[in-house]
């Protein structure tokens, strides 16, 4: 089996950009996700010591990891991270949208994980519902919806384009552009 590690960020670079993270604030509402981690790359070697480095200091220092190797071409064992190891695992049942994250002492943390090539504002509707306290959507869940919401504003722009192009006709029920004297007469006879 041949893998392709997909580098759109080279590790050194990935490296010095600090982490693209929206966490859940403090609060006692207990949710599905702890917020959200949009990564620059697929290269979990390169992307994990930036995120575990911003999640120190809010929450302890991260000593596992756990993906779902769908989305990811190459789950290492360990990654080194300034003279520690963190370890990382893989598990096919957990969602592959998410990551979790543990520490001895302080717990578990659960992400959602958004794929790199996503749009901008994707993301951010994304990293924005993920960080909502006590919500009860999944990662799953907020994928899908997202997906959903990407398929209706590519419509609405089609459409809205469409309208443009055809100089604001209207359209016959058989997708035929149509002039205003085909329009019906309103009752007082006006057009």
């Amino acid at each position: 089996m041949t893998t392709t590690l997909d580098r759109t960020t080279p590790r050194d670079l990935a490296a010095e950009v600090p982490a693209r993270l929206s966490l859940t604030p403090k609060t006692t509402l207990a949710g599905q996700l702890d917020g959200a981690w949009w990564p620059y790359s697929r290269d979990l070697e390169a992307e994990l010591p930036p995120l575990a480095a911003a999640l120190e200091e809010p929450w302890g220092r991260v000593t596992r990891v756990t993906v779902n190797p769908t989305l990811w071409p190459v789950v290492p064992h360990t990654v080194a991270m300034d003279g520690r190891t963190l370890h990382v695992g893989w598990f096919t049942e957990q969602d592959p949208d998410k990551l979790i994250l543990l520490s001895y002492t302080v717990g578990r943390w659960d992400l959602l994980v958004i794929p790199p090539e996503t749009a901008p504002a994707a993301a951010a509707r994304l990293m924005t519902a993920a960080a909502v306290p006590g919500s009860v959507l999944t990662a799953e869940v907020l994928m899908d919806n997202e997906t959903a919401i990407g398929r209706g504003i590519r419509d609405a722009r089609r459409r809205e384009a469409t309208w443009e192009g055809e100089g604001g006709a209207c359209m016959s029920p058989f997708g035929q552009p149509m002039g205003r004297s085909a329009l019906p007469l309103p009752s007082n006879g006006w057009r």
